[in-house]
């Protein structure tokens, strides 16, 4: 399986640790993250405006295809070790027709969510989803 790019807020805690969590489970080779504030997104996907980004992680495979928002989600899952069956479940009716609201409704309130949950907007932003909390509170 070749490359694809996710595309995420790189300022979002929630996006950040999926983009972790992503990158420790794909298969080798098969994913690599990169922040929408990231100035290589804008000459790599000029498609992709900021505004897009911010609505919704993006999924862009080695062919050019782009999967945005919870459409992202089947070919994303389908990249990790040991998560092809989630990919076959969302492609269910029941969830397939539900889940554009769901992923709709969070999108619109991760900050807010990031904060409840403790991770206030600004706190420890990185452009590296791998770097952990610690190295973030040596580097800030």
């Amino acid at each position: 399986m070749k490359q694809a790019t996710l595309i995420y807020d790189g300022e979002c805690p929630f996006c950040r640790r999926a983009a972790a969590w992503v990158l420790r489970r794909a298969r080798p080779g098969a994913i690599e993250a990169l922040p929408c504030q990231d100035r290589e997104r804008e000459r790599r996907f000029p498609g992709i405006t900021f505004e897009k980004c911010m609505a919704a992680m993006h999924l862009v495979t080695h062919d050019g295809q782009v999967f945005a928002g919870e459409a992202a989600l089947p070919p994303l899952m389908e990249r990790l070790r040991g998560w092809r069956w989630l990919a076959a479940v969302l492609r269910w009716p029941g969830i397939r027709h539900a889940s554009p609201a769901v992923y709709r409704w969070f999108a619109r309130h991760r900050y807010a969510l990031a904060g409840l949950a403790g991770h206030p907007r600004g706190e420890s932003c990185t452009t590296d989803p791998t770097e952990s909390r610690n190295e973030r509170k040596k580097r800030d």
